[in-house]
Order: C-alpha cells, then structure tokens, then sequence
C-alpha cells in the first residue's frame, strides 16, 4: 500500500501501526519519527508559521476572510506518487490542508480508487479511535488494538504516579495561544486530569477558543504550561514579553510561587496520537517537579525563571 499523510499526527500514527516503509508523501510540518523527512512534502503554508503569535492569527485570518485555504497542496506531486491512501484531517483549517481540498485534489488524480482516511479527534477516546480507523485502512487491527492497549496502560500508570505523588491537584492553565489569548481544549483537560491536575478553564473535549484574561486571572493558576500550538521552545519564547505585559501576570501564583513553564507545542500537546501520554507526561513534570520516569526529551519543557 502506498500512504500519503497530510498531518503529523497521522504520520506518527501510520508509524506506530508499523507501516513506515509504506509512507511515500507528508505534510511539510511531518517529522516524527526521524526519517520521515525523506519524504517528498505535499503541503506548503500561505503564511509565515515562523512568526509570532499575532502576526500568525492576523494572517490567518485575513486568508480565512477573503475565502481562502490556509495551505497549498501539490496536486502534481500527489498524482506522481500515485497513492492508495490518503490520511488528513477536518478538525481544524489552521492546522492542516481542509478536508474539501484534500478531497478535491484526490478526485482530479487519473487513480480513481484513493481511500481517504479523515481524521477529528477531541478527546483521548477520539485518538484511539483514530487509531483503529487508520488500523482498519491499513489492514493491521491487531496492531491498532496493540498501540491503543499500550496507550491506555501507559496513561493509567501515569494516573496512579500522580495521585500517589499529591494529596491536591493545583489549578494548571495550557496556554495554546498567546495573541489572542487562548487556553487548550480538546483532549488537554484530561491529559492534565491525568498528570495530578485541574484544568477548568479548558473545554473538555471542545474546540478551543479565545478568553479573555481577567478569567485567567481570577482561577489564578498554580502551574501554567506555556505551548503555542505548532510552536518549538525558542518561538514561543518570542512572544514572552506578550505575557509579562498582561496585568497581574507577575501575581498569578504560578509565576511567583516559580512554576511557569514552556513546553514545545510543536511535537506535543497538539498532536492527538501516541505521543500524547508524552504530552501528560510532561504535565505531570511540571506540577510535580520530578522527570525520572518520563519519557519525553528534557528539552522539551523548560522552566521559565
């Protein structure tokens, strides 16, 4: 079989059910597990995603007003690689290719027979689905079965450290945007739950959106992750000072008490496949203060002094 994905997450999921040699084409953001690189990239941004926070909300939406399509698909290079598969995505316009023009570019091909494989995760139970949905397309459901099993386990394991570590669970606060203001939905609440903390401002299992910060500093969080969605460490370190100007910000809790963090969003937290027991995992380091038994990179969450 021959696979195209359009959205790290899937690539990362088509890799875990063992069908990495079967990859011929990616996104231009896939490169998880490394080696993926290697392979010719479909999609292209419109926009700059090395710019800040705002610059990247104000040009997406000016390209979202004007009736346009956040990326550009390379409809030639996909009929040369003649695909037996394609896995995308139709949760978010922002994070990937839409589905309508996946859709449309798999429908001009001269190979008529593509299966397209579209993926929405909002919750944890949505990603294990997903898991088996792309099992099932490529034939392997045992191994779906496996990955999700070692999912499960894993989280569980990661529940049962956490509540044998802590007697409270702190108030935690996901920044996934910074301009406009935004804290993680979707799936965070429970990865947080799961880390030994409370993440009531987030929307458990709903889209996420902008709010306005005298919310957040009423909950006055006692940990705050700071990880802009598709964002590495030192870009999200940018649009610090976005922060620090926000007023009351030095008196929230978290960021007096020293338990201010930056996470990388780009590899974590918004990518709903297996690396988000990492995602936990790195929640559970930030409330807890401990990283011996965790398996992410250590470079991956850094404290903001």
């Amino acid at each position: 079989m021959r696979i195209v994905s359009l959205i790290p997450s899937a690539t990362e999921i088509v890799c875990a059910l063992g069908a990495e040699e079967q990859l011929v084409g990616r996104s231009h953001e896939c490169d998880f597990p490394p080696g993926v690189e290697r392979l010719p990239a479909l999609t292209s941004p419109k926009m700059d995603p090395s710019a800040g926070t705002a610059a990247v909300d104000r040009d997406v939406r000016a390209l979202v007003e004007q009736g346009l399509s956040v990326y550009r698909i390379d409809v030639d290079r996909l009929e040369a690689l003649a695909p037996d598969l394609v896995v995308t995505q139709d949760q978010c316009q922002v994070c990937a290719v839409a589905l309508d023009e996946v859709t449309a570019a798999v429908r001009s091909l001269t190979r008529r027979n593509v299966e397209i494989v579209s993926l929405s995760p909002l919750t944890v139970d949505d990603v294990k689905a997903d898991v088996r949905r792309v099992g099932k397309a490529l034939g392997v459901p045992e191994k779906a079965d496996a990955v999700v099993d070692e999912i499960a386990h894993r989280l569980d394991a990661l529940a049962e450290a956490s509540r044998a570590a802590t007697t409270r669970r702190p108030r935690v606060v996901h920044i996934e945007w910074i301009a406009p203001l935004m804290v993680g939905g979707h799936w965070i609440p429970e990865l947080v739950e799961r880390a030994g903390g409370e993440h009531a401002l987030g929307v458990r299992g709903g889209r996420t959106s902008p709010i306005d910060w005298p919310e957040v500093r009423a909950y006055d969080p006692e940990v705050i992750v700071v990880s802009p969605c598709g964002f590495k460490i030192p870009q999200s370190e940018k649009d610090r000072a976005l922060l620090e100007a926000l007023p009351g910000w030095r008196d929230t809790t978290a960021v007096r008490t020293g338990r201010l963090f930056v996470a990388d969003g780009n590899a974590f937290f918004n990518r709903p496949g297996p690396r988000l027991v990492e995602t936990a995992e790195i929640v559970q380091a930030a409330i807890s203060g401990r990283r011996d038994f965790h398996r992410f990179p250590p470079e991956a969450l850094l404290r903001w002094s």
